[in-house]
């Protein structure tokens, strides 16, 4: 089954047991991934429809310390709740250790030795990591392994 029937099930089992607030947020990437669909004239596959629900996660990360600094906690704690309902439908994230492992291995098949070097490291590591990691975490481990 794709992301995309999988979520066309999940809302119509919002609706059935009133979940508001799942419903909204199935609805609103639904929205986005229809937006893209029409924006791109093509059909969405399921890696665009996870780069969809990565790119929605990423913006509600950003949100939550622009509130954190703005003191309010009811937005973070929606903002948080929206994340929790999306996270199911993206492939299991890669853990700290696990993304600079991979970071370790890119630098060694490359032959990177400075950080002149990071686009080489960045743009063999992101295929593997797409989706699986955030992209600013990736580039942090690299700067540091490159430094």
């Amino acid at each position: 089954m794709s992301i995309k029937e999988q979520l066309a099930n999940d809302m119509k089992e919002a609706m059935k047991t009133k979940e508001k607030e799942r419903l909204a947020v199935i609805r609103m990437v639904r929205g986005a991934i229809r937006q893209q669909e029409i924006d791109g004239k093509t059909e969405l596959d399921d890696e665009a429809v996870i780069a969809v629900i990565s790119k929605e996660v990423k913006m509600r990360k950003d949100s939550i310390v622009d509130f954190q600094n703005g003191g309010r906690d009811d937005l973070v704690a929606q903002n948080e709740a929206e994340i929790a309902f999306l996270m199911p439908y993206l492939p299991k994230q890669l853990t700290e250790d696990e993304v600079r492992e991979l970071v370790k291995e890119a630098v060694e098949k490359t032959g990177a030795s400075s950080p002149k070097d990071m686009g080489k490291v960045m743009g063999a590591l992101m295929p593997k990591v797409k989706g699986r990691a955030d992209g600013k975490m990736v580039n942090q481990l690299v700067k540091e392994a490159l430094n």
